[in-house]
């Protein structure tokens, strides 16, 4: 019996969310001591902290074990209900209002929330929102692992900088930001071709690693390149969007709720454009792709031709972003642009869903707001952030590695590559390899 419960997937569960809960203890302790190495993990595994860990510790492998043994029991009381009301949704008579009613309910909930929440909305979350749109084009459709991606962002921040007279190299002409947003997402666009035609050839890591060099190179361009970019000063006084026309004489200034407006407006035509791109004709390449790169060019797809869309695609939505988040905060520094950033970035996508569009934006406002709330309350330090994301993204990979509201054609490929039946990506292994 004791053989049978040590071997068991069980017992293997169990201690996998033990082993959490220690991290947790030791991630949550106080900082050491000079002189006392050891102070910070003493105080961290103490009797009444390490007891209360366990304890949650334990409640997850219950929830986990519970899940795994009567999830589809579960989903089967559920199922009659979710096909009725997938029917009644069906129809447009009920879908477009729904829409309608949900835009604007999403337009006017920030003023149930202070001032400073406001700015968390539009200034972060708004902006997440765009950038983890653009990167699931990439990572979530294409399969396309994107390390740099946070560069295309840059390049929108600068050329709105530089258009607008802020930067030590003086334009040839000013602009309002209105008319820089097609050249800053045109000049993300090209970024991204002329980084994918000759790189995208590459795949899985070699791929990655090209990505980040590429990323770096944008960074330190930005800190170098003191009498273009000011280095790592950055530019302050970055003009604000403005409107005048006629007796219409409207600027945007510094509240946040102008700058939601426009966020959320643009997010849903952006919504609606890769919704309609996905259920295309270049939407079904791509998932050609990312399911067997190999396969789909043996079947006539130029996969060059369409990773290099799906690279430029997803630029051009990142650019878009810089545009509006210069704007909003009046200046641009290269700190902004850190590799770090394009982690975050990619774990909203992961968390959210690969390949899902309500999965990014989910994603993206859960994780910055979870941000903003932890520091407010100061519940974390600063520095230790980046560690927190990293163990969720460790969790979601073990527990739920299709995301939380993952799309269903990714979420049947990755339960299929669980079951030993191809693989959930266009690098995964086939059924019966060494490696699978």
């Amino acid at each position: 019996m004791i053989a049978k419960w040590r071997d068991s997937a069980n017992l293997r569960r169990l201690g996998i969310c033990m082993g959490i809960a220690l991290i947790l203890a030791i991630m949550t302790g106080p900082q050491g001591r000079s002189g006392q190495p050891s102070y910070g993990i003493r105080q961290a595994l103490a009797p009444s902290r390490i007891v209360t860990f366990f304890v949650v510790g334990l409640a997850l492998w219950g929830i986990a074990t519970v899940w795994r043994r009567y999830g589809d029991r579960i989903d089967d009381l559920f199922r009659p209900a979710k096909a009725t009301s997938d029917a009644v949704f069906a129809r447009p008579v009920v879908r477009y209002p729904t829409y309608v009613g949900l835009l604007i309910f999403i337009l006017w909930f920030p003023n149930m929330f202070s001032e400073y929440w406001q700015g968390v909305l539009s200034q972060n979350i708004g902006v997440y929102v765009l950038l983890a749109l653009g990167l699931n084009v990439v990572v979530g459709f294409a399969g396309l692992l994107d390390l740099g991606f946070i560069a295309f962002f840059a390049i929108g921040a600068y050329t709105t900088a530089y258009f607008t007279g802020t930067l030590p190299t003086a334009p040839p002409f000013t602009l309002n930001p209105f008319f820089i947003i097609p050249i800053a997402t045109g000049a993300a666009t090209l970024a991204g071709v002329v980084l994918g035609t000759p790189t995208l050839r590459l795949r899985g890591d070699y791929l990655a690693i090209v990505t980040l060099g590429f990323g770096e190179i944008i960074l330190l361009l930005a800190i170098n390149l003191d009498s273009i970019t000011n280095g790592s000063r950055g530019a302050f006084g970055v003009a604000t969007f403005s409107v005048h026309l006629g007796p219409i004489d409207y600027e945007w200034g510094l509240a946040p709720m102008p700058y939601w407006y426009l966020l959320v407006i643009a997010g849903t035509l952006i919504f609606i454009l890769f919704t309609l791109l996905e259920n295309s004709r270049v939407g079904r390449a791509w998932t050609a792709i990312r399911e067997d790169e190999v396969a789909a060019a043996a079947t006539g797809i130029p996969t060059v031709k369409y990773k290099v869309l799906a690279f430029a695609i997803g630029a051009s939505t990142s650019g878009f972003a810089g545009v509006l988040f210069a704007t909003q905060y009046g200046f641009v520094s290269p700190g902004t642009f850190a590799f770090s950033a394009s982690i975050l970035v990619l774990v909203v996508v992961i968390f959210g869903g690969m390949g899902s569009l309500i999965g990014s934006i989910v994603g993206a406002a859960t994780i910055q707001w979870a941000i903003f709330f932890l520091r407010k309350h100061d519940i974390v330090q600063q520095e230790d952030i980046y560690m927190y994301l990293g163990a969720l993204l460790i969790v979601m990979m073990i527990f739920r590695p299709q995301g939380m509201i993952p799309s269903r054609r990714r979420a049947r490929e990755i339960g299929l590559a669980e079951k030993g039946i191809g693989g959930a990506d266009a690098m995964g292994a086939p059924a019966g390899s060494p490696t699978t």
